[in-house]
């Protein structure tokens, strides 16, 4: 008789560029949660390779990524990244030295938000419910200011100038806008909520708007409507269930925080109205510190990149008290990309018991280490699936 075939596994090819901050200690803390669950489950397998990719490295050499990194990079499957950003490195510098630099040429057009507060996890809304708040926002990610079109003239004159110029295409609208209508199509509530600025906004959010109503017609079960960027930081607070899919420009979803507990002073500057959805919706769900966020490339031809959103927070740097639950969720969304579905919710079920037990760091109001977070989720998960093992 033929020995029984035995099962096979993927192996999966991981970066990991930690980068600044707090960044090596959360992505050494995702990876030993990877690894530990890869190890149990058998079915597949993931390989990491690490890239020394920081600010040290930008003060020591002039550059984020050496010549031919890119190269390099594009030979993995997926990006694990920690946070980019130095309080002696000005952040225009570390943010399109590092991130936009992986974004802009591997067409990471689609960054994926969810947001929903976790079991255990207290709500500053008052009147919260379990599941009034669980949302997806979906941001533009290569357009608006960050097309990096502008410049600056007559340097150091009193009539010197400065542009920032905001690009919108009807290619790039469109794909975000399907890219959105598919992902709130696969969501119970199938509800997709436009986010703009068109009432000053007159050309780009115009366009913005337009298209947002033509892609519409090709999604006639998904229920789409609009609101002004500052209406909906509103209806945000005020009726956090009645939303679920959001997608928005740059411009008014998400920025390149360097967060602490909160947002510490080097990045109090930086991008102010970037950040007004997604930090709103991190602090409203409990914490910064929780929030993940996926930079993909939806047509698969480039690696995507997974990073927590919590930045590089050097005010905590070295305590031992980083709050490593972003980097799991992030971890868990890279899980799905690559397919292993399984994977991704078991991963998911550990960090709900574990904040459900308090097992949290302090920006949580608990007292626990990352490294007992660390230990908690693994031990979570072998539990968990030494249950379905004995079943």
């Amino acid at each position: 008789m033929a020995p029984a075939a035995q099962p096979t596994s993927t192996t999966y090819s991981i970066a990991a560029i930690p980068a600044d901050g707090i960044g090596p200690e959360v992505i050494d803390a995702g990876i030993e949660v990877l690894t530990a669950l890869a190890d149990m489950l058998k079915s597949f397998k993931l390989e990491f390779t690490h890239y020394d990719w920081s600010s040290e490295t930008y003060k020591k050499t002039g550059k984020y990524i050496p010549s031919g990194g890119l190269e390099q990079l594009r030979k993995h499957d997926a990006i694990f990244f920690g946070a980019v950003g130095a309080p002696d490195v000005p952040d225009h510098i570390s943010l399109w030295g590092l991130r936009l630099a992986i974004c802009q040429p591997f067409q990471q057009y689609a960054n994926v938000r969810p947001t929903r507060v976790l079991p255990g996890v207290q709500s500053p809304l008052r009147n919260c419910r379990p599941g009034d708040l669980d949302w997806v926002i979906i941001r533009e990610n290569s357009e608006g200011e960050y097309a990096g079109q502008g410049g600056r003239s007559h340097r150091g004159c009193a009539w010197e100038t400065a542009t920032e110029v905001a690009i919108f295409t009807r290619h790039c609208i469109t794909r975000i806008m399907r890219f959105a209508f598919e992902t709130a199509r696969k969501r119970p509530r199938k509800l997709l909520t436009v986010v703009t600025k068109s009432n000053a906004q007159r050309n780009g959010m115009v366009l913005w708007d337009e298209v947002a109503a033509e892609v519409a017609t090709e999604f006639p079960d998904v229920a789409m409507d609009k609101m002004l960027v500052d209406a909906m930081t509103v209806r945000m607070v005020q009726k956090p269930e009645s939303l679920d899919t959001i997608v928005a420009t740059n411009l008014v979803s998400r920025g390149n925080g360097q967060t602490g507990t909160l947002r510490d002073d080097t990045d109090a500057h930086q991008h102010q109205h970037a950040d007004i959805l997604s930090d709103l919706a991190a602090a409203l769900a409990g914490s910064i510190g929780i929030a993940p966020t996926s930079n993909l490339d939806p047509t698969r031809q480039n690696p995507s990149m997974f990073e927590p959103i919590h930045g590089s927070a050097f005010d905590i740097t070295g305590k031992g008290v980083a709050n490593p639950v972003a980097t799991f969720w992030t971890a868990a969304e890279m899980l799905a990309w690559l397919g292993e579905e399984e994977a991704s919710t078991l991963l998911m079920e550990s960090v709900g018991s574990i904040c459900a037990r308090r097992i949290v760091t302090p920006d949580l109001g608990g007292s626990a280490t990352t490294k007992e977070v660390t230990a908690a989720i693994v031990n979570d998960l072998r539990g968990s699936l030494g249950k379905v093992a004995s079943v």
